[in-house]
């Protein structure tokens, strides 16, 4: 049994207390997520709100927009689709074509903004209720806090904080200083992120602590992973391995034995899971809302999905050069394949391939998917450690954790690499482990290798594609906000 995510708060007979009004400021969280004790009801509790923090992330962005800056855009896939469904902008993304009036941008900014305002009242609203579990539901709304944040400052730079909220005599108070046209600095950012992390390792349970009713949650060691994550990213590779280590040597997580399982239902929240976003499928209550039917296979046959965000022959060579048929192959549908549960795929699909990890067997392309979504695994722990160790000049450790990775799926082990070398190596294997994962992008981007991957995949990079452009919607709303270079 997992936990389930209530965003949609009718659900829970309560729809009365979110009052979202229609205005465009997506900085401006009063404007839309204005709660006060006047419009709760008594059966409403802290749990409930920090559950529709969950459920934010199952929202219908994450199903098209998010492919969009995350995997589009990358070597590692094509708009796919046909020549004439374009996704409203997705064949933008695809050419690095796009702009800050890009839907896909903008979709993605006010809904991640929409998610740090809900987080913020969760927390308010716990604070002033208390009850059981108090500083557990704390913890975990920072922890989703601080992941939502995450994504923006990697994909638009410098990004504001939004103030946060306290209740004062039943009324809800935003932080007056705030000027919302003013972007913090990458740095601030990133130490607002791991504050919320480390606030939230401090008080989190380990995953084996949780009830099965409460399975899905963010755990201590969903926390730290994160932070070893954000720390990655900032080559803080002291701390980085510093706390991958701690999830490592903490018993709780490990390698499925077959790459291929870990996309199947029964391998939902097991030993290689660190966190993951929970689905149900049942329609009065959606899970991934259409995350696998805009993905499935576009064709007359038995699935008839939407077909965007399709491999692309960039991703096949690097299996092939690597010999990984077995990651290839976990990863990729091919048209005319028969798939691992007897569907065949018609030979007359739209497209070549389609992205596997976004398969829903028993859903195959309905709207609501019944399909987690892995965020976090213990094999990228590995790689980060990988990553660390080599940077730090460690360069049999970081070949260990490397060949830990590669092991599982048969590839040869890794030695006597220079330090150069083994560090192009694990950003590689970060490339076919991880693929469709929603990491490849900003991996080209901190490691610096998106200029000549592009190239190689027949796209221009620019100059000003080091970070995407404030959608120009909120340079209105704002308009002393500076516009990112280039843009």
């Amino acid at each position: 049994m997992k936990i389930k995510y209530y965003y949609r708060l009718a659900i829970l007979g309560i729809i009365s207390i979110v009052a979202i009004g229609c205005s465009e400021d997506f900085l401006d969280v009063d404007s839309r997520e204005n709660i006060t004790a006047e419009d709760r009801d008594e059966n409403f509790t802290p749990e409930d709100f920090v559950t529709g923090v969950y459920g934010m992330f199952t929202e219908w962005p994450y199903a098209f927009s998010y492919l969009a800056l995350t995997e589009i855009v990358s070597d590692n896939a094509d708009k796919g689709a046909n020549a004439g469904s374009t996704g409203t902008d997705k064949h933008f993304f695809d050419e690095l074509n796009y702009t800050s009036t890009a839907p896909s941008l903008e979709a993605m900014w006010e809904h991640w903004y929409k998610t740090i305002g809900r987080a913020n009242y969760a927390i308010a609203f716990a604070q002033q209720e208390g009850g059981p579990n108090t500083e557990r539901l704390i913890a975990e709304a920072k922890f989703l806090r601080a992941y939502t944040y995450f994504f923006l400052v990697r994909s638009f730079g410098d990004v504001t904080i939004q103030g946060e909220v306290e209740f004062i005599d039943g009324e809800e108070v935003v932080d007056p200083e705030v000027d919302l046209s003013e972007r913090n600095s990458q740095e601030e950012v990133y130490a607002y992120i791991e504050q919320d992390l480390m606030d939230a390792i401090s008080v989190l349970p380990v995953k084996s602590e949780y009830a099965a009713n409460n399975l899905g949650r963010a755990t201590r060691g969903a926390a730290r992973a994160m932070l070893a994550k954000v720390q990655l990213y900032q080559e803080n590779w002291t701390a980085a391995l510093e706390n991958a280590n701690a999830v490592i040597n903490s018993g709780e997580y490990g390698l499925e034995p077959n790459y291929e399982d870990i996309w199947r239902e029964y391998s939902e929240n097991g030993v290689e899971s660190i966190f993951e976003i929970q689905a149900r499928g049942e329609a009065i209550a959606h899970g991934v809302q259409q995350y696998s039917q805009t993905q499935a296979p576009r064709s007359d046959g038995i699935i008839n999905g939407w077909g965007f965000n399709v491999p692309s022959e960039n991703l096949v060579e690097a299996f092939d050069e690597e010999g990984d048929e077995i990651r290839k192959n976990a990863t990729i549908i091919f048209r005319g394949e028969t798939l691992w549960d007897g569907l065949e795929v018609s030979t007359a699909a739209a497209n070549p391939m389609y992205n596997e990890k976004a398969y829903s067997s028993s859903n195959l392309a309905a709207s609501d998917g019944d399909k987690n979504i892995r965020v976090l695994r213990y094999a990228e722990i590995l790689l980060i450690k990988a990553e660390a160790e080599a940077q730090l000049g460690n360069l049999q450790a970081g070949m260990d954790a490397l060949n830990e990775v590669r092991d599982r799926v048969d590839l040869e082990p890794v030695s006597g690499l220079g330090q150069q070398e083994l560090i192009e190596k694990i950003w590689n294997e970060r490339r076919l482990e991880l693929a469709f994962e929603h990491d490849r992008w900003f991996d080209l981007i901190r490691t610096g290798q998106a200029p000549e991957a592009m190239a190689e995949a027949g796209k221009e990079f620019e100059e000003r594609h080091w970070l995407f452009p404030i959608p120009n919607n909120q340079l209105i709303q704002t308009p002393g906000m500076e516009q990112n270079p280039g843009w």
